[in-house]
């Protein structure tokens, strides 16, 4: 027979010490927790520099001052010369870059399901992604004219390689038993591609999306700053263009403000909406 302990009943005391488990934060704790507030406090701290700068050069033509800037913005919208330059912009962005994307979408489909489309993939995006976009400028002209669709065959140029290539490599970093159990269940080619890969590759996908639209957005100013009459009318880069032409710099800083607010909110807005309902939910990435 096994040895009888003898049974012990011991009293738990309250601990001692330990001061407050649950402590709210305090103002500044929530603060500096803040997303929005820190990247805020950096802008402001960013436009006090400017304006120091710009008082301390004295020199308008130059570099005027951060107040100059706003103003020359706030007259530029008020008037709606830069709000309908920057809706020429946006829709020549929105079309070239949809297009970019749906044959990057094309290419990187075909590469995942076949050998020869693997080979296609990888012998253009070593040949083309190199070629910056900008220097397609001129066979854009000859081909397409003055115009939109010239501005939105450098736009895809841009978007297209740098978009198939993370998609092809997040497609190719899904682990094969994800792939297995797709097969499982009777999934293959499209929708193998649909239901497993794309989700399990979106990281890489998202990150392609952000690269293309940065590629996307700075070719298209650039290409305005060019020739930038789309359609009968200048977009964004041509209003830029046409102020240093008349010395407004102060003009031309407000064309260069608006197109970085453009840059944070797509940056700060919805590719960030889009990563907290996808990525970030499924614990793909870390906040």
């Amino acid at each position: 027979m096994p040895p009888v302990r003898p049974e012990h009943e011991y009293k738990v005391s309250p601990p001692q010490g330990l001061g407050d488990v649950e402590k709210p934060l305090s103002a500044l704790e929530r603060l500096a927790n803040n997303t929005l507030a820190r990247r805020g406090l950096i802008l402001v701290l960013l436009a006090v520099v400017w304006e120091l700068y710009g008082r301390w050069l004295g020199s308008p033509l130059t570099f005027p001052t951060f107040l100059d800037t706003i103003e020359a913005l706030a007259n530029g919208i008020a008037s709606g010369i830069i709000p309908d330059r920057l809706f020429v912009t946006l829709q020549t962005l929105v079309l070239g870059y949809a297009i970019g994307l749906v044959i990057a979408a094309l290419f990187t489909s075909l590469a995942v399901t076949t050998r020869i489309g693997t080979d296609l993939l990888s012998t253009l995006t070593a040949m083309f992604n190199p070629l910056p976009a900008i220097a397609l400028l001129p066979l854009a002209l000859l081909w397409f004219g003055l115009g939109r669709p010239s501005l939105v065959f450098v736009i895809v140029h841009s978007v297209l390689w740098a978009v198939a290539l993370n998609m092809h490599s997040g497609f190719l970093s899904v682990s094969e038993t994800q792939r297995m159990a797709g097969r499982t269940f009777g999934l293959g080619g499209l929708r193998l591609v649909l239901k497993v890969l794309i989700p399990a590759a979106f990281p890489a996908i998202l990150a392609g999306l952000k690269i293309g639209w940065a590629f996307a957005w700075r070719t298209l100013i650039a290409a305005e700053l060019v020739f930038g009459v789309s359609s009968g009318q200048g977009g964004l880069g041509w209003y830029i263009f046409e102020n240093r032409n008349t010395l407004d710099t102060a003009s031309v800083f407000a064309g260069l403000l608006t197109v970085m607010a453009v840059g944070l909110f797509v940056e700060g807005i919805i590719f960030r909406a889009i990563e907290a309902r996808t990525v970030r939910r499924w614990g793909m990435q870390r906040g």
